[in-house]
């Protein structure tokens, strides 16, 4: 992959594709690190997050988050050093309604290759997919992801600066949303590392919201690198402003398959 390409698709998903998600709304909490899955490998992740308190009414036709619990599986395949696909399947789980299934996205990404020698980790997502009506009345979105990040000593660091855009749904007109993400964490241990992450969406890019209106979650998160083949993330999460849920507990339990050494 030569290193010219990287940014030329960037450009290319900006210009080209005429629209970009609305935030899965507390289906998938996590903030991406650059690297991709490295190829013959399968990483199988459910994430469990849970809204303690949250919206309690039902809003044309979308129904409360207050005690729901979501349900994700993420299937992400390497493809070879540099790109991988995702997949996801979203649930819904409440007393009233039971589990239901909510919709499913698919994911490719590309990062920049070792071999280029960057300073930062860095790589860029396109996440297409589809969500009920009966959970979002803009059921076909795009999310475009850059991902940028580094570990400095026992110091992490990642940003995501995502663009969103509905290409079926009531927030067509709105245009492209900046959903922004950040982390920053710090490892205590070998295998305990702990600190903040950061969810926000802010409107439309060339009209920020107000801050009342605004989507803000600030995340206490703990990473435990307890065996190489699993990953474990956990936290506990406060959204300050009006539109957002006010207190949310996340789970991510994944786990490596390498089909590279299988027996034949």
């Amino acid at each position: 992959m030569n290193r010219s390409i990287f940014p030329i698709l960037i450009i290319a998903f900006i210009v080209f594709l005429p629209s970009i998600a609305r935030a899965q709304g507390n289906y998938e909490i996590q903030v991406y690190a650059a690297d991709t899955e490295p190829p013959k490998s399968l990483m199988v992740e459910l994430h469990s997050n849970f809204t303690a308190d949250g919206q309690r009414l039902t809003i044309d036709g979308i129904p409360p988050t207050f005690r729901a619990e979501h349900e994700t599986i993420e299937l992400t395949q390497g493809l070879n050093k540099w790109s991988e696909v995702g997949f996801y399947f979203f649930t819904d789980i409440q007393t009233e309604t039971g589990a239901q299934w909510v919709g499913s996205h698919i994911r490719p990404r590309v990062r920049a290759p070792e071999s280029w020698h960057w300073p930062v980790g860095a790589s860029l997502s396109a996440e297409v997919g589809y969500q009920r009506a009966k959970f979002s009345p803009d059921t076909w979105t795009l999310e475009l992801r850059p991902i940028i990040d580094q570990q400095l000593g026992k110091w992490y660091w990642a940003i995501n600066p995502t663009l969103d855009r509905t290409f079926h749904g009531p927030g067509v007109k709105l245009g492209l949303d900046f959903a922004p993400a950040a982390k920053l964490s710090y490892a205590f241990t070998k295998k305990v590392s702990g600190g903040l992450e950061y969810y926000a969406d802010y409107g439309r890019i060339t009209d920020i919201a107000s801050l009342h209106n605004q989507q803000q979650q600030l995340f206490i998160a703990t990473d435990l690198n307890l065996d190489p083949k699993w990953e474990f993330n956990f936290g506990v999460g406060i959204g300050p402003t009006a539109a957002t849920d006010h207190w949310l507990i996340k789970g991510i339990i994944g786990r490596h398959f390498d089909w590279g050494h299988m027996k034949k």
